[in-house]
């Protein structure tokens, strides 16, 4: 999927999913219901930056470490982004080699870090760790809505991108490939974001942009001073030096999924029902036919197990974490009010 609808899409089902099981931790992403949408997108996708510039008009363009030979804007030539850092300057490609398996954990490691990876059966000890050195890190609960909006990106990558098994789909060509993206994408925003959520997806993206830098991330990609309960269980692969790199690479995220999130919600439009013609070409189908192929693949129900193994997940951190089991039995707001402002 896209990144931004599909992760979207788990965080909802995972916290309704969580809301079902009455865990405590349900209320906390629903009280920064923003910021755990954001920790559900850029939590972990660190690419979320402009891939090239455009040459005749000097706008960045394109989307980090997807290769663009010609500018969408004018066709013509573009030239490489490169992010400003204290390393120097870097490009998307650069940015994903050294921080993506640090926010992903179970995959996505260059060969060089291969011995980074968590398997999978550690996962619940790691986040527990992360949510009990919070306090150690900055007050306030905002940062654990954060936190739990990353467990979903992990959870939610793992299962759709095969790295884990759990879900089982075959929808076009395989489970998660270039031609049937744009089907999950489209059928996830609009047959179940806007006909049965209701979802206004541009107020949901402008409020996850509008959330701020989490130091918890520093600590939990271990781009920090070592400390805590995760230092303790996970002693090694800290690389404290690295974060004056990476807190730039996080406030980009921010800056850049503005402009990233309006390219999506371009792409989701429908006219007189039809999709765009690039994504009837890549996918080979009309929308009405995207719809018809998802229905017989039972996308919905892969949606909703994904969103089933998020609150799985949930739950065993919450046996190993002091803080998350401490939480209040509080229900929070209803789903109603909860969505109120991404209601239309």
């Amino acid at each position: 999927m896209s990144g931004i609808v599909g992760h979207s899409m788990y965080a909802v089902l995972g916290l309704k999913a969580a809301m079902q099981r009455k865990l405590p931790l349900a209320a906390v992403a629903q009280r920064h219901f923003a910021s755990f949408l954001a920790g559900a997108y850029i939590g972990s996708d660190i690419q979320v930056m402009p891939e090239a510039i455009c040459v005749d008009t000097g706008r960045e363009v394109g989307f980090g470490t997807v290769p663009l030979e010609r500018s969408p804007i004018t066709g013509g030539a573009v030239r490489q982004f490169r992010l400003k850092t204290p390393d120097g300057d870097l490009t998307p490609r650069e940015v994903h080699e050294r921080f993506y398996g640090r926010a992903h954990l179970v995959f996505g490691f260059t060969k060089k870090d291969a011995a980074m990876h968590v398997p999978w059966d550690h996962l619940p000890d790691y986040f527990a760790a992360v949510f009990d050195d919070a306090s150690l890190i900055e007050a306030g609960e905002r940062q654990l809505a954060y936190a739990l909006g990353w467990i979903v990106h992990v959870v939610g990558d793992s299962l759709i991108k095969g790295m884990q098994p759990g879900i089982e789909l075959n929808l076009l060509d395989g489970r998660y490939t270039a031609r049937n993206r744009p089907v999950q994408d489209l059928v996830t925003y609009h047959e179940i974001g806007v006909k049965e959520f209701h979802l206004d997806w541009p107020a949901m993206f402008a409020d996850m942009a509008a959330t701020p830098v989490e130091p918890l991330q520093l600590h939990y990609m271990r781009c920090a001073p070592k400390r805590g309960r995760l230092g303790e269980v996970f002693a090694d692969h800290w690389s404290p030096e690295a974060e004056p790199t990476l807190r730039a690479v996080l406030v980009e995220n921010r800056r850049w999924v503005k402009h990233h999130s309006d390219d999506v919600l371009d792409d989701m439009r429908l006219i007189n029902g039809e999709c765009k013609a690039a994504l009837r070409e890549l996918s080979g189908l009309t929308y009405r036919e995207m719809i018809e192929a998802a229905a017989k693949a039972d996308f919905t129900q892969t949606l909703w197990r994904i969103g089933e193994e998020v609150a799985v997940m949930f739950e065993a951190v919450t046996h190993r974490s002091k803080v998350l089991a401490a939480l209040p039995k509080d229900d929070g707001p209803g789903w109603d009010v909860l969505t109120k402002r991404w209601k239309k």
